[in-house]
């Protein structure tokens, strides 16, 4: 079974929970004096190490008032702290053939760091100088949000990006989560430098901290590094706080949605369409099922989209389908591009395989899938950035933590059975239809 990761506070630098994984390696958890969070993997024999320090705040979590300041934090954190300037932050990884990085979610802001393990030590201290001293100045403030412009242009050039986002929103409008994460123009030209600090001020807290690392890496040697950071960067770690708990995942979720979004772009030479719906949350007890279930359907070459509309019909380049979890809902949709003259044939196989699932799968089908995901599964969790983004997931949205042998299992006990009513219950859905191209 896997480990449940309570909200209590331990009250002292050391370990609260430790649980062997598979092949040697250990994950420890504890929870430091001001309610910070810190959970390692030690992974024997692994030279890298990758750091990550995560705000359980996301596009979702802006006042309107604040609308975009989550997205803008992520840029303005690497202009520059007290201590150090952007360009003293850039060397310090540069000086040692490390990387830094951020990414912002809807649900959640991580900036992260991989090094050689025996630099770990200066990663932990750059990366929490950022979150906890950043300056936020206000020249700093006027420039970036003209990269941001830049960015949110570059997307808006990209069809798929494109799609992707106007199809979210047609799934969830009007609910914070159909919310663009980057903001639009008009709502970057808009906030203001004091809007993005108090956002800042609000969130940016020891008890909404948490800091995962895994790979080389000593639990007591980085639990004592990120309170000495902490402690440096002005944070107050005294007394018994509580980390701030987790979202509800039974909140109810109020949305409008939108059957058909036409968009029109002339220059373009495909058309690209999206059909989906309302999916499942990221905490639904059936998210082995679905994982199996869009194997099947469009998860690789094998897929049943991929053999009948590329292979068979030579309709498409790429086709597939996909899953986006949130605390307490989703999305579940089907992307293809094609000539504009075929979209209505594409739309059409793509709807007709969405429900010809519901009639059920083969034996073959299902271990094929089982075989996918397991294989993925494993490569994935190869390198120390993807095992350190794991204990940030487990911490921040599931509250419980699986082995990789326990994630497998559930994958293997996953029956046709289960598949099929899953996919009814997927087809019996309302259903949103996203196009953009040139007619």
């Amino acid at each position: 079974m896997p480990h449940t990761l309570p909200l209590v506070h331990a009250g002292a630098l050391g370990s609260d929970l430790a649980i062997e994984q598979d092949h040697g390696a250990v994950i420890r958890r504890s929870i430091l004096p001001g309610g910070v969070r810190v959970l390692t993997e030690q992974i024997p024999g692994m030279r890298s190490a990758t750091l990550g320090a995560w705000i359980g705040v996301g596009s979702r979590d802006e006042a309107p008032e604040h609308a975009g300041s989550t997205h803008f934090l992520e840029h303005l954190l690497f202009k520059g702290t007290q201590r150090r300037t952007a360009l003293d932050i850039a060397e310090e990884f540069d000086r040692v053939g490390g990387e830094s990085n951020a990414l912002t979610g809807k649900e959640y802001t991580c900036y992260y760091a991989r090094v050689i393990d025996t630099d770990l030590p200066m990663a932990i201290d750059v990366v929490l100088d950022m979150v906890t001293s950043a300056r936020l100045d206000q020249a700093d403030f006027d420039m970036e949000r003209g990269v941001i412009l830049e960015e949110l242009a570059m997307n808006e050039d990209d069809p798929g990006d494109v799609i992707h986002e106007r199809f979210t929103e047609a799934v969830l409008g009007g609910h914070v989560l159909g919310r663009p994460i980057g903001g639009t123009p008009e709502i970057i030209e808009a906030v203001t430098r004091d809007a993005v600090w108090a956002h800042y001020t609000q969130h940016y807290s020891p008890a909404g901290l948490i800091v995962t690392a895994a790979g080389g890496v000593d639990h007591d040697a980085v639990c004592a590094w990120v309170h000495d950071a902490l402690v440096a960067g002005g944070w107050d770690l005294a007394g018994d706080a509580v980390p701030v708990g987790r979202r509800d995942r039974f909140a109810p979720v109020e949305a409008t949605l939108t059957p058909e979004v036409r968009i029109r772009r002339s220059e373009l030479e495909q058309a690209h369409v999206l059909i989906g719906t309302r999916g499942f949350s990221a905490t639904d007890d059936r998210r082995s099922v679905l994982a199996v279930y869009n194997a099947i359907l469009g998860g690789g070459m094998s897929s049943r989209l991929f053999q009948e509309i590329r292979e068979k019909r030579g309709l498409t380049y790429s086709v597939y389908s996909f899953g986006a979890p949130s605390t307490e809902t989703g999305v579940f949709g089907i992307y293809g591009a094609c000539t504009p003259a075929k979209v209505d044939e594409v739309e059409r196989l793509m709807a007709y395989e969405l429900e010809r699932m519901a009639e059920g799968v083969t034996e073959s089908e299902l271990e094929r899938a089982k075989g996918q995901i397991a294989g993925g599964m494993v490569l994935r969790l190869e390198d120390s950035y993807s095992r350190m983004s794991r204990l940030g997931k487990a911490e921040l949205v599931y509250g419980d933590l699986w082995s990789i042998a326990e994630m497998l299992g559930d994958v293997r006990a996953v029956t046709a059975d289960q598949v099929r009513t899953l996919a009814a219950d997927l087809a019996g859905r309302d259903r949103v239809s996203v196009r953009v191209g040139p007619a």
